[in-house]
């Protein structure tokens, strides 16, 4: 049997590897696969559509419900154009901190949920720990749903714990997301001739007010219960990106802007969606009242569902009991909490490491933190113990 490696070796053969969105991680579940298979563990891939990339999960202890999944991604965000002081895919120590892309979002918790499982193959677990790492978390959580799909054929855990970092406070909470690029098509003619044609920019820009609107409306509307938990407490729409044009005096012929919708768990993301999309018909057919061949494409980039505060949930319950953290926490960014709660999982988001260093060069997660999230992995397994 292979010798078990420190959670900090561990974390530097994950951050190793450059599990960038864009390219493969095939080389990490790899190494994750076989060093599980060296202490005695199976684990079952799910591969994505190209099998370019895979999601892997496994467990240890008896094969009955009422276990816990750890459930952290693999992918990271790219390095290009950022600022490194060393190379970003290999770990480094210095004051205090250990620095590498992934290292906090959140390679770190991997490494700690792989070395769990292999301690917990040495105990006499009353209930199974699981992992779940899934792929392509950074460009929408795309690779969670069908990876919590395929766990079915595990005992069903009692709880799911997503190791973002949170500096180990439970977060019960969260914002769902939505996001959509739409591209409009107009008709040129010289912006002489404007009625006769349609500029894809100015329709484009009834869009992007309409949103502007909904946003006015929103912060302006007193805050239900559940909103208030959140800062800011009402749902945002957010145009990020924007190009389109010929020239200055050519009506457009294309322009594409991204736009994303952050909704507070009482505010539905489906009730967003549907608006969106009516608003889209409505420009569109007004465009097409012009000149018929004008339109709008939309395509989805990404669906988030939110985390809602769960009422004496399973997941709140061990964090809590595990960390002493009672009080509230809610974040307005999204997770994959959201699809393990809509899959009938007891959830929360608790993980070692600040997430303001995510994304960031010189990404890095305090030791201190680290051995924090060692700690509360050692005191989880006692209880599965019991």
């Amino acid at each position: 049997m292979t010798t078990r490696l420190k959670p900090r070796e561990i974390l530097g053969k994950l951050v190793s590897f450059p599990t960038v969105s864009r390219d493969s991680n095939l080389d990490l579940v790899d190494w994750v696969e076989g060093y599980l298979a060296d202490h005695g563990i199976a684990s079952q891939r799910h591969w994505n559509e190209d099998r370019s990339k895979a999601a892997l999960y496994a467990s240890v202890g008896p094969e009955v419900p009422g276990g816990v999944v750890l459930s952290g991604h693999t992918d990271v965000v790219p390095v290009d154009g950022q600022d490194w002081s060393s190379d970003p895919f290999v770990l480094r120590e210095g004051e205090g901190k250990l620095f590498g892309r992934g290292a906090v979002d959140m390679k770190g918790f991997d490494a700690l949920a792989i070395d769990a499982l292999v301690r917990g193959r040495g105990m006499s677990l009353a209930r199974p720990i699981q992992i779940a790492l899934s792929y392509d978390e950074e460009i929408g959580c795309e690779g969670a749903p069908p990876l919590i799909a395929a766990m079915a054929d595990l005992p069903r855990a009692a709880c799911a714990i997503i190791g973002e970092p949170s500096m180990m406070r439970p977060v019960t909470g969260h914002k769902g997301g939505i996001g959509f690029e739409v591209t409009v098509h107009g008709v040129e003619v010289h912006s002489s001739l404007l009625p006769q044609g349609v500029s894809a920019i100015m329709e484009a820009a009834r869009l992007v007010q309409w949103a502007n609107d909904r946003n006015a409306e929103l912060a302006a509307a007193p805050p239900d219960a559940m909103a208030a938990l959140f800062d800011p407490p009402f749902t945002t729409l957010h145009v990020g990106k924007i190009a389109g044009g010929t020239a200055h005096n050519i009506t457009a012929r294309e322009c594409r802007f991204f736009i994303e919708m952050r909704c507070v768990p009482s505010d539905p993301v489906e009730t967003w969606r549907d608006a969106f999309l009516a608003e889209v018909a409505r420009v569109e057919a007004a465009m097409q009242a012009v000149r018929p061949e004008a339109r709008i494409d939309v395509r989805p980039t990404f669906g988030v569902p939110a985390l809602a505060p769960e009422t004496d949930g399973a997941a709140e319950e061990t964090v809590r009991r595990i960390t002493g953290d009672n009080a509230r926490h809610v974040v307005s960014y999204g997770t994959e909490a959201g699809h393990f709660q809509t899959a009938g999982y007891s959830s929360v988001v608790c993980g070692p490491g600040d997430i303001a260093q995510a994304h960031q060069a010189d990404e890095f997660i305090t030791i201190p933190q680290f051995e924090a999230g060692e700690a509360f992995m050692t005191d989880l397994l006692e209880s599965l113990c019991r």
